[in-house]
């Protein structure tokens, strides 16, 4: 359980910072209120987290696809990370960083349903500051279905790429893509759609909770900060 906490929490840290950034630039003042900007904000997160988890994502592809083979080429994710740079420099370690494609729009579509259904759940009168628990769990829940709506596609061919041997695809995602629908049809971009939805509603309403609950600690322990 440490391992993916210690990995995921920098992963968060970064793209939060990244969305409250993006709303930022764009306000003139902090009481602004944003609309469809908010799907602006949510792709800067997007390219931060993606800068962060690119090696991440392809050495977890290459080490699920050993373990399902049977044959043994890295002894775990510092021998297989060593092996690409050395093989390929940093490109070979970044090699499926068009995985862009799947965290800009998906983050996008992230931040601005979440903040978009806050503002729908809150009671006429009330402070979106003080939406009960409940409905920050539906809010997050519904946003992450909704970021993996958008991901799933991009999330099968940028895995399909980044395990595949060097040159199979000279053109990129392109050939990724036309291989796929050739092979397998239109819905082989949906693999998983089920297991993933069942997994994104809990998932990120608790991440959402934790958010809320976080920064509200925050402003109360260092409220000018």
């Amino acid at each position: 359980m440490a391992a993916p906490i210690i990995g995921v929490t920098p992963m968060f840290a970064v793209c939060f910072f990244g969305f409250g950034l993006g709303k930022r630039l764009q306000q003139r003042k902090p009481d602004d209120v944003l609309t469809y900007q908010l799907f602006a904000a949510g792709m800067l997160s997007g390219v931060f987290t993606t800068v962060i988890m690119a090696p991440g994502e392809r050495i977890k592809c290459l080490l699920q696809i050993q373990a399902a083979t049977g044959e043994t080429k890295y002894s775990g994710s510092l021998d297989c990370a060593k092996q690409l740079y050395r093989e390929a420099g940093i490109r070979g370690v970044y090699k499926g960083t068009v995985l862009i494609m799947r965290d800009v729009p998906a983050s996008g579509m992230y931040f601005m349903t979440y903040e978009w259904l806050k503002n729908i759940l809150t009671p006429e009168g009330k402070s979106v500051n003080d939406l009960s628990a409940a409905r920050i769990l539906f809010a997050g829940g519904l946003a992450g279905i909704f970021n993996w709506a958008v991901a799933i596609p991009p999330d099968v061919l940028k895995s399909r790429f980044q395990t595949a041997p060097p040159g199979r695809y000279p053109n990129g995602f392109r050939d990724v893509l036309r291989e796929l629908i050739r092979e397998e049809g239109v819905a082989s971009l949906y693999k998983g759609f089920t297991a993933v939805m069942i997994r994104a509603f809990p998932a990120n309403a608790a991440c959402f909770l934790g958010f809320e609950v976080a920064m509200k600690f925050l402003n109360w322990v260092a409220p000018g900060l």
